[in-house]
């Protein structure tokens, strides 16, 4: 950085630039970039806001499983394609395919009711197995795009050829953060692919609404960390003293020229991530966490370690105060996209997350936390009953499976169908619409109140489509 000449003024937008180095966490071309939108109170655009009607929910923890898990081997059994498999599908595939299949596949695991609810689950989850009264099946999911970055971005944004926030972004600006120290949004170990940074986007919100990631997808759990969140230049005392001269600079020139809410917004940022800079190594901390609770999330297993990690990282970030917290299983693949050796694949995927899953529901129910947390667990798409070529699946957006559990969902439920073999959505159909509008009820949220005016339009998450399925709720 260039020295200031002696004698010359420092200026307020030098000032705002040079002040904003160090303050880490939340990256410094995120919270410029959105200059065009501003919070609606930018005084305090992260503040505790009311919900339009009573909330189920007041946080949800999203388990994203990247690449799609096959649902027809995991939680939704088809008697028919075991006994057909090698056979042709009896009807018609989708005009639109990803890749070519052939005949039907039946599933490599054998699948058992559990619980008193029966539901069904295969051998693949052994340890969730045990928790299927809490969780509220659906397994009618369906939507639009075949390929993994339009499947993300639809599932994470509502649309799969534009740019569009987050639905954690939109639920940290309907809501929010419960913690005036920590983001309202933080996205663990996320995939930069496919999509990568619109997956976590604030887009056209302020930039204050943006997920705020730790680490990523190629970087193990124990080294992902909130980036630059310690300054090894300048100590909290000079830090202050820069934000307090910042903030009265601000002040002086508002008083001239009026407010600029996206000034305010980009100082907000900055207050946000100097109050970071204590509160965020306590929630990644896990020094003080017992051996028995180690163990429930797979810690000390090489096998489950690194997502029993992000799972009880989650747990802390939920409990500290974060509205939205997504936990990705992937690597540098994308992780359970079997186009081939699906035994093997999907295998080795279920080890690595069945017991860190199961061990997340069961501390939150026993610290009181799940009666109001959304658990939400699945894939961008499902995959094919019919082979790809010897032993594996293709995409399959037409039918699918995911699940809720907490936050107001009736545990135990066996919502909607697919048909006789798995390829489509046939009973009680979910789009992905159908499915943000009902997680946006639960936290309290109308989808179609929850808007922006953006570009001489008002924008929502579900666009002008979605409805609440209401019969999932307890």
């Amino acid at each position: 950085m260039n020295p200031i000449p002696p004698g010359v003024p420092l200026s307020r937008r030098t000032m705002l630039r040079r002040s904003a180095a160090g303050f880490g966490s939340l990256a410094l071309a995120s919270m410029l970039a959105n200059d065009s939108g501003a919070a609606e109170k930018p005084s305090d655009p992260l503040a505790v806001k009311p919900p339009h009607f009573p909330a189920r929910a007041k946080r949800i923890i999203f388990l994203f499983m990247t690449g799609g898990p096959s649902h027809v081997d995991t939680f939704d059994p088809k008697p028919l394609l075991t006994r057909d498999d090698g056979k042709k599908l009896p009807f018609a595939k989708p005009r639109v395919q990803f890749n070519s299949t052939g005949n039907l596949l039946k599933s490599p695991w054998k699948f058992a009711q559990h619980g008193k609810s029966g539901l069904w689950v295969s051998e693949l989850f052994p340890n969730l197995a045990k928790r299927v009264d809490d969780l509220c099946m659906i397994h009618s999911m369906h939507g639009t795009n075949p390929a993994h970055g339009g499947a993300m971005l639809k599932l994470h944004t509502g649309s799969d050829n534009f740019v569009r926030p987050s639905i954690g972004s939109w639920v940290n600006y309907g809501l929010g953060t419960a913690n005036a120290n920590l983001p309202g949004f933080v996205t663990i170990c996320p995939t930069l692919g496919h999509g990568g940074i619109n997956n976590w986007s604030s887009a056209f919100l302020p930039a204050v609404y943006q997920g705020t990631p730790l680490g990523d997808a190629s970087v193990p759990s124990d080294k992902a960390r909130v980036k630059y969140i310690r300054n090894s230049v300048l100590s909290r005392d000079l830090q202050r003293l820069q934000l307090d001269r910042l903030g009265a600079m601000n002040r002086e020139h508002q008083a001239k020229t009026g407010p600029e809410a996206s000034l305010e917004a980009r100082i907000n940022s900055f207050e946000l991530a100097f109050r970071m800079q204590t509160e965020i190594p306590k929630v990644e901390d896990l020094s003080g966490e017992s051996a028995a609770t180690r163990k429930l999330y797979g810690m000390n297993e090489p096998t489950t370690a690194n997502f029993g990690r992000m799972c009880l990282m989650a747990r802390r970030f939920s409990e500290a105060g974060v509205r939205f917290v997504q936990v990705t299983h992937s690597d540098s693949n994308v992780q359970w996209d079997q186009h081939s050796d699906l035994k093997a694949g999907h295998e080795k995927n279920a080890r690595e997350v069945d017991l860190p899953i199961a061990g997340l529901l069961h501390d939150l129910k026993q610290r009181g936390l799940l009666e109001d947390t959304l658990v939400w667990w699945g894939g961008e798409f499902g995959r094919t009953p019919t082979a790809e070529g010897k032993n594996g699946r293709d995409h399959n957006p037409e039918g699918f499976t995911m699940w809720l559990a907490g936050g107001g969902v009736k545990g135990g439920l066996r919502y909607g169908t697919t048909d006789d073999y798995g390829y489509y959505a046939a009973e009680d159909k979910v789009h992905i619409h159908d499915l943000h509008a009902t997680i946006l009820h639960l936290m309290g949220l109308n989808h179609e109140r929850l808007t922006y005016r953006y570009a001489g339009r008002d924008f929502r998450l579900t666009d002008v489509e979605g409805n609440v399925v209401r019969k999932l709720f307890a």
